[in-house]
């Protein structure tokens, strides 16, 4: 009985100190790496979509249509045959103007060789002055009546051409508003069909009136514009092309447009589209991700992870962010683990345990 009481103490002991320190347990986190590289410096914008050239497709003279040779959205060229209207009442107006201009210059020749030959006539004393001044009025007055037929039949020419109705640019083409058998005329509001010229295609964004000296100072460069549709789709490269000469001072904002080729289409009239303008590229920076940089009441910092797994913190002076990463200054130097997510339950010198790809996603999809 003695010998139990006298362990019974070291029992007791031992249980108190396993109490009294119990293991640290490690603060599971996600890391990334600080490192050094070129930085885009953008402006990003929301932008529409228009097309560079809009052509609404009206007639030039009267008729019916007697054929329409292409589809409503089809893309056209220049100059490709759209819709032609009856002929035939100009061919006949252009044979009637064609001999008018046969008849009229045949009597501006005989007029002509008349005052000629009275010219002679009254140099001999043959003819008085007064016939002389009449044969000359005749010629001219064929002349002038010559001139007329002439005009008559460029008119009667070109309004023959007009039946023909080619595309004046090339695009994507719109919705039919008639078709064959309709009587058109010129004084018809709602045109034949409008031509959107596609490629290339403009993207309108403004940005605010605050950037304009950066964009000034970087213009004589090629800017490059990146669009990509607000619903999602692919990401289109072109040029900066446009800067208003005005600032609107309603909004404080600048009107800028980009150029591109769109030879893909993946750009269409009228769409809202997310758009990026680089102005220069910072070289050789120092970023972090940017959910790693921490905002306290001593400034900004990171939470490193060391080589033993143990969390601590370095200051960092923030520049700026850009996209997913953040342009960082300070202690911290390229390589070095950041703590990206966790860092609500670190403290200086926590333990740490670094989850896996995997491990994190899984803990996205509960």
């Amino acid at each position: 009985m003695t010998r139990r009481l006298f362990l019974l103490p070291f029992v007791l002991l031992a249980a108190c100190d396993d109490q009294a320190a119990p293991p640290q347990q490690r603060v599971p986190v996600t890391v990334g790496t600080a490192e050094r590289r070129d930085v885009p410096f953008d402006l990003a914008a929301t932008g529409t979509v228009e097309p560079l050239q809009t052509v609404a497709v009206q007639p030039q003279i009267g008729g019916a249509i007697v054929r329409i040779s292409f589809r409503e959205g089809q893309d056209v060229d220049k100059g490709r045959i759209l819709f032609q209207i009856d002929p035939r009442p100009f061919q006949a107006a252009l044979a009637q103007a064609e001999a008018f201009l046969s008849r009229d210059r045949a009597q501006a020749a005989n007029a002509e060789q008349e005052a000629k030959r009275y010219a002679e006539l009254a140099e001999r004393e043959y003819v008085t002055a007064q016939q002389y001044d009449q044969a000359r009025t005749v010629s001219a007055a064929a002349a002038a009546t010559l001139a007329g037929s002439e005009a008559a039949v460029e008119e009667a020419r070109l309004n023959l051409q007009y039946a023909t109705i080619r595309a004046p640019i090339s695009g994507r083409t719109g919705s039919l508003r008639v078709r064959e058998g309709n009587l058109v005329r010129p004084a018809d509001a709602a045109p034949l069909v409008t031509i959107n010229q596609i490629r290339p295609i403009l993207v309108r964004f403004a940005v605010p009136a605050a950037n304009l000296p950066l964009i000034q100072l970087h213009r004589g460069e090629k800017l490059a514009v990146r669009a990509e549709p607000v619903g999602g789709g692919s990401l289109s490269e072109g040029q900066l092309t446009f800067v208003d000469n005005a600032v609107d001072t309603s909004t404080g904002t600048i009107l800028l447009k980009g150029t591109f080729a769109n030879t893909d289409g993946a750009l269409w009239p009228g769409e809202f589209v997310n758009v990026r303008l680089q102005l220069y590229i910072e070289r050789d920076v120092l970023v972090v991700p940017a959910t790693a940089v921490v905002t306290g009441q001593q400034g900004s910092f990171v939470f490193v992870v060391g080589a033993d797994s143990t969390a601590a913190t370095k200051p960092v002076k923030l520049g700026r962010t850009a996209g997913d990463v953040a342009i960082v200054d300070g202690e911290l130097q390229p390589g070095e683990r950041v703590v990206t997510d966790g860092q609500l339950r670190l403290q200086q010198g926590s333990k740490v345990q670094i989850k896996s790809a995997a491990d994190t996603a899984a803990g996205g999809t509960t």
